[in-house]
């Protein structure tokens, strides 16, 4: 038999590359998305596979969430398990500033989700939450922990804090139910994911290659100049997700940071999306200043390699030149 996989945001950057590798291996995937930030063009491949049900659906439409309800609950009996997993997220940093459009979708959608899983009996829950949690606190020798003490910014600092507020309300929740022994889970701290499956040009890597491309210069925000960060592939992102529930150990309703130790500078990602063009000496424009961005964002990873066999496999490099060909195609 085979596992039932229920996942938000299917279309998206990890949800589309999860749903490729559990059908691959034999499982049932229900998966919807309302196109925010992604297209159906990211799950072309699988449509039509008897294995992959897809549905443009909405993740706070009370309505549209019964219809999968219902769907659920008359496919899981031909299942061993049902393993809800949300990667449905507001997730453009356009948005951060803007409580009300994150606020529904990343708190109160996602407990809505995790209602619905403990209802319909699913074995697991996999809460998708992100690195902009440690907001100012986003480094230290070694790189944050998991275990560390969080340090915000206020709220006349910057509304972006309100992002990371609602995500790390959603880790609440999830290690509430569990250990409330409702379902078995965990929340994943994801750091700079990037796919060449993107469609908007919205964050950095996709932003800097279609501005290279266009006209061989990239327009930078000052914070810039100074700004270190790393980046994890969508390939890398979701066999963390697997390991993680492969692992009963580590569905403990605890917080595990997936990411690469492989920081770079905005400049020198300029320098290398460049070298991968064939552009020489590309031209940057700075405009613009964001506030309560932290300077650096570095992940200290220990616990989801000690508890699982998780490690990235796709170096910045590697993975640049697959968003390359993906876009010369």
């Amino acid at each position: 038999m085979m596992n039932l996989y229920v996942i938000s945001g299917v279309t998206g950057m990890t949800g589309n590359e999860l749903a490729r590798k559990l059908i691959i291996s034999g499982n049932r995937v229900i998966g919807f998305d309302n196109f925010f930030a992604s297209s159906i063009k990211s799950v072309e491949d699988l449509m039509g596979n008897r294995n992959f049900s897809f549905y443009e659906y909405d993740l706070n439409s009370k309505e549209q969430m019964e219809d999968i309800k219902t769907v659920v609950l008359s496919t899981k009996d031909n299942c061993d398990a049902v393993i809800y997993i949300n990667c449905a997220a507001v997730v453009h940093t356009e948005h951060f500033y803007h409580i009300n459009r994150t606020f529904e979708t990343n708190v109160i959608g996602m407990k809505s989700f995790l209602d619905q899983a403990i209802e319909v009996g699913a074995k697991t829950y996999i809460n998708c939450s992100t690195s902009e949690v440690y907001s100012m606190n986003s480094w230290g020798e070694g790189g944050v922990s998991e275990a560390d003490y969080i340090t915000m910014a206020n709220a006349e600092h910057s509304q972006r804090t309100s992002y990371a507020t609602g995500k790390l309300l959603t880790e609440f929740f999830m290690k509430d139910a569990v250990d409330e022994g409702k379902i078995n889970g965990c929340s994943i701290r994801f750091a700079n994911v990037y796919s060449k499956n993107e469609l908007y040009p919205k964050h950095i890597i996709p932003h800097i290659l279609n501005q290279l491309k266009a006209n061989g210069c990239v327009e930078l925000l000052e914070n810039s100049k100074v700004n270190y960060r790393t980046f994890l592939h969508n390939e890398d992102s979701c066999a963390a997700v697997i390991a993680l529930m492969d692992s009963q150990s580590a569905l403990d309703g605890t917080v595990y940071n997936v990411a690469t130790d492989e920081e770079i500078s905005i400049l020198d990602l300029v320098a290398l999306c460049a070298k991968k063009l064939g552009i020489k000496n590309p031209k940057i424009e700075f405009k613009g200043y964001r506030a309560s961005d932290p300077v650096r964002r570095l992940l200290n990873t220990e616990k989801i390699r000690t508890r699982t066999n998780w490690r990235p496999q796709i170096d910045l490099r590697k993975g640049i030149d697959m968003c390359v060909e993906a876009m010369r195609k």
